[in-house]
């Protein structure tokens, strides 16, 4: 086989196995016999020394990745080296090479549509042991996909590959995923270049749903950008599908009516791990990889348990069939119960995400001047009558009455009255303007209403921040940028500016956030807090 191009010395390139967004891996063969995988990504290394950050953010990251084969397990793939390619000065990781197809080709002909409920919770075993040794290293994949999941033919494990991913830099990670991602298997969250432990515990649980179901939970129609947009959207709003229901159409008909009937029973506490994993808020499924992996063993053990305590006899009774039954009832409505408090875990979320919308609405209604809904013409005419009116009522109720109490009056009682008059005209004059002034006064914070409570919260909003006459930085986003109320972490909405030629700029710069009015192309402005995490200085 022709060699695409030279790895480095003394590793033969043995071809290509597969290629993407996210670099590619070749087959390799180092001198002698042992064959090996080669991950090779697409960014660059200018210089093997502190001053390409690029180099330094790799080797940072393959130490770390070093730490997960410090100690072997039988579920993650070796990591035998890491350098610089001879040609191009890409950086690759070498892996041990694993014979055998992967998840998503046993998926398709001619292997079964789906997996057995048995060889599913092996899987599941087997990947979540992968996940919490890798995570007890503090090293997070952020790749689980279907095809990232071999079935290893020498020993008949599920193994855990390609760390490609989990060694790039922050920005790398967040445009690699944006524009080349397995976007079908990405947690909410990554569509904003955050990840997480619980990013790889969602991803675990497409992977489970497509196993059962024999597809994701909201398939990819095509490659283009627009069905990328509707598919990561899904994974953000939409609820998952029903997974019985897609797993009772899948089941191929060529299986026998008992297996089929069999097949459908699918354990109710697997289904429930599922939607836990499938949770949109990451704070609500498992956290890391240990805790999914022991919930599991303690489900298999008690389902083995359960076993060993009930054996039917060879001629089971009617009683015992009727028992029989009634646990298969059960067993249906602890499933259903699973789907229902899933049901009831995203209509919460809906809620929070339409709260954050309103309350974003108050910001921008403080913040944008109201628009008059009267022409200048009309205004002045009504402007002309309103003055007329009001000189009429004047004469009427001060001048005439005044007038004619002069009539008979002596010249000292004219001249008292016309500088009383005088004097009280100035004082209407004065004490109007004060007035004025007080109801000119706008308030310094505008105060939300505790939706409990009914008291008015301050804290939430703490109106218009105080400027720091910044200099006017300009800012272009570098992906997806999400507003936050406050310059914080934790005050963050679902309003975000996507990827632009727009160039915005600083009103106001407070630690790692910037302030900026962002108006779209409806001409709606917004005004909010920035991270700079996801900005690049520029000086356009």
């Amino acid at each position: 086989m022709a060699k695409v191009f030279t790895i480095t010395e003394g590793l033969e390139n043995l071809g290509a196995l597969k290629s993407g967004g996210q670099g590619s891996v070749y087959k390799a063969r180092r001198t002698g016999e042992l064959i090996s995988a080669v991950k090779i990504l697409p960014t660059p290394i200018s210089s093997e020394s502190d001053a390409d950050k690029n180099f330094i953010s790799f080797q940072n990251e393959v130490a770390k990745l070093k730490k997960v084969n410090e100690i072997p397990n039988p579920n993650v793939v070796s990591i035998i080296a890491s350098g610089i390619t001879s040609s191009g000065n890409l950086p690759f990781i070498e892996m041990e090479y694993i014979e055998g197809p992967d998840l998503g080709e046993l998926l398709t002909p001619p292997h079964d549509p789906v997996f057995t409920i048995k060889e599913a919770i092996k899987v599941a075993d087997h990947l979540s042991n992968a996940l919490a040794h890798c995570h007890r290293a503090d090293v997070k994949h952020g790749d689980i996909k279907s095809n990232n999941v071999k079935f290893n033919q020498r020993t008949g494990n599920y193994m855990l590959l390609d760390f490609g991913l989990s060694v790039m830099s922050d920005e790398q990670r967040r445009t690699s995923i944006r524009y080349a991602g397995a976007i079908e298997f990405m947690a909410p969250e990554q569509s904003a270049g955050e990840t997480l432990f619980e990013t790889d515990v969602y991803s675990f649980g497409i992977i489970l749903f497509e196993l059962l179901a024999g597809t994701v939970p909201f398939p990819l129609s095509n490659k283009g950008e627009m069905a990328r947009n509707a598919v990561m959207i899904a994974h953000m709003e939409s609820t998952v599908p029903d997974l019985l229901s897609l797993r009772r159409q899948a089941i191929p008909n060529q299986w026998d009516n008992e297996r089929q009937e069999r097949e459908i029973m699918v354990p109710s506490w697997l289904i429930e791990m599922i939607y836990k994993c499938l949770e949109k808020s990451p704070g609500m499924r498992f956290k890391n990889g240990s805790e999914l992996q022991d919930f599991i063993h303690s489900r298999i053990v008690a389902e083995e348990n359960r076993k060993v305590l009930y054996v039917p006899s060879p001629a089971m009774a009617p009683d015992s069939i009727e028992e029989s039954i009634l646990k298969e009832q059960i067993q249906q409505l602890e499933v259903q119960a699973a789907k229902k408090e899933h049901l009831i875990n995203e209509l919460k979320f809906q809620v929070e995400v339409k709260d954050n919308e309103l309350y974003q609405l108050n910001m921008e209604c403080y913040n944008t001047p109201k628009k008059k809904g009267i022409s200048t013409s009309a205004f002045f005419f009504v402007f002309t009558i309103a003055l007329a009116l009001g000189a009429y009522n004047i004469y009427h109720s001060f001048i005439k009455p005044f007038q004619d109490s002069l009539v008979g009056a002596s010249t000292q009682q004219v001249n008292n009255k016309v500088n009383n008059a005088i004097d009280s005209s100035l004082i209407s004059k004065i004490k109007p303007e004060k007035k004025a002034k007080s109801r000119s006064k706008k308030p310094s914070t505008l105060p939300v209403t505790n939706k409990k409570t009914g008291s008015s919260d301050k804290s939430r909003y703490n109106g218009k921040p105080e400027f720091n006459n910044p200099g006017g930085n300009k800012y272009k986003v570098t992906n997806n940028a999400f507003f936050y109320a406050q310059p914080n972490k934790n005050s963050r909405n679902n309003y975000y500016v996507t990827v632009s030629d727009a160039v915005l700029t600083a009103l106001n710069e407070k630690d790692e956030f910037v302030y900026v009015e962002f108006i779209n192309s409806q001409g709606k402005p917004t005004k909010g807090w920035l991270s700079k995490k996801d900005l690049s200085q520029t000086s356009e």
